[in-house]
C-alpha cells in the first residue's frame, strides 16, 4: 500500500495589531486554495494564526480578551473551516484558546479532510516571563497569559485519505526541546506539525542572537529531532516585522532523514508543498532508532525526575 500524501506549509508574513480579522482571514484562504491547487490534502498554518503575537504587551480585561477563541470553530474562522471542508484539504492552526472554565492555554488543533477535529495539543513549553522585564525593549509574557499544556504529547491516528499516518503536533518552543520530540517518537509518530511565532532577537534580552543564528536553530532543531525520530516534520512561522517587532521565517519540510525537502525563501505569505512519503520512516524506525531494541530508560530517569541541573561536586585540589 502506497502511504502518501501531499502536504503544504501555509507561512504567513506578519498580522498587525490594527489587522482586522477578515483581512487576516482572507490571507489564510488565499493560501489554502493555493495549497489546494498544488494537489495537498494538508495545510500547516503557524502559531497564533489568527492574531498578532500579543504576548509583547502588557494587557489585561478586555484588551487582552479580545485575543483568545472561546470555541473552535466559531463565526470568526468560520470561513476557513468551511472552505478547507468544501476542498478536502484538512489542517493544523494555532490560536489562543479560552475555555468555558476560564483556562487560558496556547492552543493548536489538527483538522482532518471532512472538516472534523482529529487532535488538540496545547503548548508545553512556554517561554518568557510573568511579569515584565524592566527596562527590556521587548517583552515575552507567555507564560502570563498562558496556563501550561495539560494533555502532554499526545499522537492521533489519521484516517485513510491522510494514509493512516500518525501525527503529532507541538508550537514553537516545544520543537527546542528533545523529550517533546522523544515523546511522540514514543507513539510512533510519523508526521510532526509545529506552527512558531519565533522573535528574529533575542526574546530574553542581550545581543548575542540575531534573525541569522534563531533561523538557524530553528531549522537546526528540526532537522535534528526528525532525523532522531525517524519522523516527517512540517515547521510553519509567521514571519517579518510584526507591530515593530522581527519575526523569523525559515519554514520548511523535512523528511524523516533529517533533510530539508522544502523551505520558504521570503518573510512574508509563502506555501511551499511536499510529497509525505510516510514510508520512508520505516528505515529509521526499525533500525538506527529501534527503541525497543536500543533505548535503555532505566538509565534516563534524571530526565523525569528533575527540572533543574544538578551539577557534580568541585573537588579541592591535593
Amino acid at each position: 500500500m502506497v502511504r502518501v500524501l501531499r502536504a503544504a506549509a501555509a507561512q504567513m508574513g506578519p498580522t498587525q495589531k490594527a489587522d482586522a480579522r477578515e483581512h487576516t482571514l482572507s490571507r489564510m484562504l488565499a493560501m489554502l486554495e493555493e495549497a489546494a491547487s498544488r494537489g495537498a490534502s494538508l495545510v500547516v498554518f503557524p502559531e497564533l494564526a489568527f492574531t498578532t503575537f500579543f504576548p509583547r504587551w502588557l494587557l489585561e480585561g478586555a484588551a487582552l480578551d479580545r485575543y483568545f477563541e472561546r470555541g473552535m470553530p466559531n463565526p470568526a474562522v468560520a470561513k476557513l473551516f468551511d472552505r478547507a471542508r468544501a476542498l478536502r484539504v484538512g489542517f493544523y492552526v494555532g490560536y489562543a484558546e479560552l475555555t468555558p472554565e476560564g483556562r487560558r492555554y496556547n492552543c493548536a488543533i489538527l483538522v482532518d479532510r471532512d472538516g472534523e477535529i482529529l487532535g488538540r495539543y496545547r503548548k508545553v513549553h512556554l517561554p518568557g516571563s510573568v511579569e515584565p522585564r524592566e527596562g527590556a525593549c521587548y517583552q515575552q509574557l507567555e507564560k502570563r497569559y498562558f496556563e501550561y499544556g495539560d494533555l502532554g504529547f499526545p499522537a492521533f491516528r489519521a484516517g485513510s485519505s491522510w494514509a493512516h499516518a500518525i501525527m503529532g503536533m507541538m508550537i514553537c518552543n516545544d520543537r527546542r526541546w528533545p523529550e517533546s520530540w522523544r515523546v511522540l517518537g514514543l507513539q510512533g509518530v510519523e508526521l510532526v506539525c509545529i506552527g512558531y511565532n519565533s522573535a528574529a532577537y533575542d526574546p530574553n534580552g542581550g545581543t548575542t542572537e540575531d534573525a541569522s543564528l534563531r533561523t538557524f536553530h530553528s531549522t537546526l532543531v528540526t532537522q535534528a529531532n526528525a532525523y532522531m525520530n525517524a519522523t516527517w516534520a512540517i515547521s510553519v512561522a509567521k514571519a517579518g516585522e510584526e507591530d515593530g517587532s522581527g519575526l523569523i521565517g525559515g519554514s520548511c519540510i523535512v523528511d524523516p532523514n533529517g533533510r530539508i525537502v522544502a523551505q520558504a525563501q521570503t518573510l512574508t505569505d509563502e506555501v511551499i508543498v511536499a510529497d509525505i512519503d510516510l514510508d520512508l520512516c520505516r528505515q529509521g524506525k526499525d533500525k538506527m532508532f529501534n527503541f525497543a531494541a536500543h533505548r535503555r530508560p532505566e538509565q534516563y530517569r534524571v530526565i523525569t525526575e528533575r527540572a533543574g541541573v544538578v551539577e557534580p561536586a568541585v573537588l579541592d585540589a591535593d
